[in-house]
C-alpha cells in the first residue's frame, strides 16, 4: 500500500479521494508496481475531463468511473480493462476524443472505451432504435474484444447501485432493461457475481413492493433453516474427514430474484421453493466430485428426479457442477452443489477469468470460447436485420433453456424451450422452413405452432410452391427462424412493391395518354438518371413502398413541371380486393370494411394504407394531396375484415357471456375484448371479424336486442 499511497500523494489534492485510494489498494494486491502508474494516468485524464460534473445524486462524477474500475478490480482484471473503466465516459460526456485516448493509452484501451460509448451523436427515428443501435455496436465491439462487455456490465452494476436518484419512470425503464438484457448477458457469459447483483438490483427497482414482501418473508423463514444448515455442514465435514476427502464447504442462499422468478415460473408460493438454502462443496478434482456425491447420498436420501450432472453436460455458458437435492433433517429439502476449484472460478467469474492478471492456462473449450461462438452466431444474424430486430434476436438467444428433439433419421437437434415445429423446420434447413406446410410429431399431424417437448420425433411436410406465413413471426422462438422468415417476406414485399408501383404509375400516366408498357427507352433512361436509380424495377419498388410519389414520377416522364394536383384529380380508383398481401394494409385506427367509403394514402415502407373517409387521421393526410390515392372496394369482394364496436351495458353477472353469445350467433369471431367497469355500468370494446357493413349491422342489431345493453356503436377511429 505504500507505493499506491505515494502515487496518490503526488496527485492534486482535489483528486485524492478515499474511493481512488481504495481502488489503488485493491490493485496493489495483485498488480505489479509498474502497472499502477498507467492506471493513475488514466485516472488523472478522467478526473480532469469530468471536473465540475456531478451525478444526479450530487456526488462528483468521477466517483462513477472509480466505482466501475473497483468492480472490475475485485475480479482481478488486467490493467488495460481498469484504464478503460476509468475512461469509459470521457468520449460521451466530455471534450476528450478517441484520438486523445489512442495517443495517451494506445489502441487497446481506446478500442475498449469506444466499444462501450453510446451513439448519442447520431440521429435515429426513435429512442428504441437508438438504444438498439447502441446495443448492436457494443456487441459487435465484443467480437473484437470481449472485455467491452465486462466494462459495460460493471458500468450498469454501479448505475443500478445508485439508481434511487433517478425519477420513478426512468428508474423502472432502466431496471427493466437490466433484467431483460444485462443480467442475462452476465449469465450467458458465466459471470455469476455480476448476474446476481444485477438481478437483485433490477428486481428491487422494477418491482419494489414485491421485493420488500419477499425479502421480509424470506427473513422470517430463514432463522430455523440456517440452524439446520449449520448442523448439516458439521455432519458433512465430519464424514469427509472420516473418508479422507479434501474440500471446503460454503453455505449458499438463493438470490431474491432467482426465488421470485422460480415462483412466477412454477406459479408457486415461497414455501414450495425447495432450494432456497444449500451447501456448496468444492474439491480438488473431478473424481473427488463423484466420490463426494456418493458420500452425501449415503448421509441423506436424494429426492427423485432432482439430480443434474452439469460436469458431463455443461450449461451453454460453460458452467459445470453436480447438483443434487436431498431430504435433510425433519424432511427439510437441501440442495448440494459439488464442483472443483477450477469449476468454481468459472462459475463465479465466467469469461472474466480469462483476463485475470496472470490468468492460468485456459481450458480447451473455455467460457471465452463459448462466448465467441455465441457472438459469431449473432454476427451472422445481424447482417440481415435492422437494429431493433437484432436486439430482439439477442433477447431470444440469452435464455439457454433447451429441449432435445429427434429427426425421423434419429439425429438430435437442440432447440430453445418453447420452440415450435416451424423452429424445428428452420433448424433442419432454411429451405425446409420456407417450404413447410405441415408437421408430424410421433407420426401424428399437429399445427405448425405446436410447442415441442423433450424426446419428440418431428417430421416436416413440405411443398415446392409453399412460402412462409407472416404470422409465423408471432410464435417462433429461434433467431434463425425469425430472421429467415423476415428475410423471405422482405424479398416477397419487394416483388409486391414492384407490381403495386407499376400499377400506380400506370394510373398516374393515363391523363398524359402514356402507358407504362409503351414508354420509350430514352424516357426511362432519362428518368433513371435523374432519380439516380439503377432500373425501372427499382423505381416501381420505391413507388410501391411509398418512397416516391407516382404523380411526381408521371409528371417527370411527361416532361411537365407542376402537374401533381391535375394528375391526382384524374386518377381512377384503385380496386381493393382484400387479398393484396403486404403492400395494402387496413388502418388500425378506423378498421375499414367493405361497404365503407374509403381513401388510400401512401406510407413509406408500408405501401397503401386504407382508411375510412370519416377517420380523424384523414384530415391530416389530406394536407399531403400527392400521397392521396382514390380507392374503392372491388365488386363481389369476399373475406373477413376487422372492425371494432363499443357496447355499453348494465353491470350484472353473466351479461358479458350473453353479448358474446349473440356475436357468435351471427357467425362473427371475437379477436379481442377490453372491459371497463364501474358500480353501475360496463363498457365492452370488441374487435370482431366481419364480412362487410351488412354483416356488422346484423351483429349490432343482435346485440341491441339484449335488455341489459344500453348502447351499441361502431368506433369511429
Amino acid at each position: 500500500m505504500d507505493y499506491a499511497a505515494a502515487i496518490r500523494d503526488r496527485l492534486p489534492a482535489a483528486w485524492r479521494g478515499d474511493e481512488f485510494g481504495q481502488l489503488l489498494g485493491t490493485l496493489e494486491g495483485y498488480l505489479p508496481e509498474e502497472d499502477l502508474g498507467g492506471i493513475v494516468a488514466a485516472y488523472e485524464v478522467s478526473a480532469k475531463a469530468h471536473h465540475g460534473q456531478q451525478r444526479l445524486s450530487g456526488e462528483a462524477y468521477i466517483t462513477h468511473p472509480i466505482a466501475v474500475a473497483k468492480i472490475l478490480a475485485d475480479l482481478h482484471l488486467d490493467p488495460g480493462t481498469i484504464k478503460a473503466a476509468l475512461l469509459h465516459d470521457v468520449l460521451e460526456d466530455t471534450s476528450c476524443t478517441l484520438e486523445d485516448v489512442q495517443r495517451d493509452f494506445g489502441e487497446d484501451v481506446a478500442g475498449l472505451v469506444d466499444g462501450v460509448s453510446k451513439l448519442d451523436k447520431l440521429h435515429f427515428h426513435s429512442a428504441a432504435e437508438a438504444q438498439a443501435e447502441s446495443f448492436r455496436k457494443m456487441l459487435l465491439a465484443m467480437v473484437k474484444d470481449l472485455r467491452v462487455i465486462l466494462v459495460k456490465l460493471a458500468d450498469r452494476t454501479h448505475n443500478m447501485q445508485t439508481i434511487d436518484a433517478l425519477p420513478v419512470e426512468k428508474r423502472r425503464r432502466i431496471a427493466k432493461e437490466t433484467l431483460e438484457i444485462y443480467a442475462p448477458i452476465a449469465n450467458r457469459l458465466g459471470i455469476y457475481s455480476l448476474r446476481t447483483e444485477l438481478e437483485n438490483l433490477g428486481f428491487k427497482a422494477y418491482l419494489p413492493f414485491r421485493y420488500r414482501v419477499l425479502e421480509s418473508a424470506l427473513r422470517k423463514a430463514s432463522g430455523s433453516q440456517r440452524q439446520f444448515l449449520r448442523k448439516i455442514e458439521a455432519k458433512l465435514k465430519k464424514r469427509m474427514v472420516e473418508r479422507d476427502v479434501d474440500g471446503r464447504l460454503v453455505a449458499r442462499e438463493k438470490s431474491l430474484y432467482s426465488i421470485y422468478s422460480k415462483m412466477q415460473r412454477k406459479h408457486s408460493n415461497l414455501s414450495d421453493i425447495v432450494d432456497v438454502f444449500g451447501v456448496r462443496i468444492v474439491v480438488p478434482d473431478v473424481d473427488t466430485c463423484y466420490r463426494v456425491l456418493g458420500l452425501v447420498h449415503q448421509l441423506y436420501k436424494p429426492m427423485p428426479g432432482r439430480f443434474k450432472d452439469y460436469i458431463s453436460i455443461p450449461r451453454v455458458n460453460g458452467y459445470q457442477s453436480l447438483h443434487t437435492t436431498l431430504f435433510g433433517p425433519k424432511g427439510m429439502p437441501l440442495e448440494v452443489q459439488i464442483r472443483t476449484e477450477e469449476m468454481d472460478g468459472v462459475a463465479e467469474r465466467g469469461i472474466a477469468a480469462n483476463w485475470q492478471y496472470k490468468a492460468v492456462e485456459k481450458q480447451t473449450y473455455s467460457a471465452e470460447a463459448r462466448a465467441r461462438d455465441w457472438l459469431q452466431g449473432l454476427m451472422e444474424m445481424q447482417q440481415a436485420a435492422n437494429s431493433e430486430e437484432f436486439l430482439e434476436t439477442v433477447k431470444v438467444d440469452l435464455f439457454p433453456d433447451k429441449v432435445y428433439v429427434f429427426t425421423p433419421n434419429g439425429n438430435i437437434l437442440r432447440l430453445p424451450r418453447g420452440a415450435t415445429a416451424v423452429d424445428f423446420a428452420y433448424a433442419v434447413h432454411t429451405d425446409v422452413g420456407n417450404r413447410c406446410v405441415a408437421a408430424k410429431i410421433e407420426r401424428r399431424l399437429v399445427p405448425l405452432k405446436t410447442t415441442l417437448s423433450n424426446g419428440d420425433t418431428v417430421e416436416i411436410v413440405t411443398a415446392r410452391s409453399a412460402k412462409p406465413n407472416p404470422s409465423w413471426v408471432n410464435f417462433v422462438t429461434t433467431a434463425k427462424a425469425r430472421n429467415a422468415i423476415r428475410g423471405f417476406l422482405k424479398s416477397l414485399k419487394r416483388d409486391e412493391a414492384r407490381e403495386l408501383g407499376r400499377t400506380l404509375l400506370g394510373q398516374a400516366l393515363r391523363p398524359y395518354s402514356l402507358n407504362v408498357r409503351r414508354l420509350r427507352k430514352v424516357q426511362t433512361d432519362s428518368l433513371q438518371e435523374e432519380l439516380g436509380s439503377a432500373s425501372m424495377d427499382e423505381i416501381y419498388e420505391q413507388i410501391g413502398l411509398g418512397e416516391r410519389l407516382a404523380p411526381v414520377v408521371a409528371g417527370m416522364l411527361a416532361q411537365q413541371v407542376d402537374v401533381e394536383g391535375e394528375v391526382a384529380a384524374k386518377r381512377r380508383p384503385l380496386d381493393i380486393a382484400g387479398t393484396e398481401g403486404l403492400l395494402v394494409t387496413y388502418a388500425g385506427c378506423c378498421h375499414p370494411i367493405p361497404g365503407d367509403d374509403i381513401v388510400g394514402f401512401m406510407s413509406s415502407g408500408r405501401g397503401v394504407v386504407i382508411h375510412r373517409s370519416g377517420c380523424h387521421n384523414v384530415a391530416d393526410y389530406r394536407k399531403h394531396p400527392a400521397k392521396w390515392i382514390p380507392v374503392d372496394w372491388r365488386r363481389g369482394i369476399k373475406g373477413e375484415f376487422q372492425s371494432e364496436i363499443q357496447v355499453k351495458t348494465l353491470n350484472r353477472v353473466g351479461l358479458l357471456a350473453e353479448v358474446a353469445g349473440r356475436i357468435s350467433a351471427t357467425l362473427s369471431n371475437i379477436d379481442q375484448l377490453n372491459v371497463e367497469t364501474d358500480d353501475d355500468e360496463s363498457i365492452l370494446l370488441f374487435r370482431l371479424n366481419v364480412r362487410d357493413r351488412r354483416h356488422l349491422a346484423q351483429v349490432i342489431r343482435s346485440i341491441r336486442t339484449n335488455p341489459g345493453v344500453v348502447r351499441v356503436s361502431r368506433t369511429k377511429g
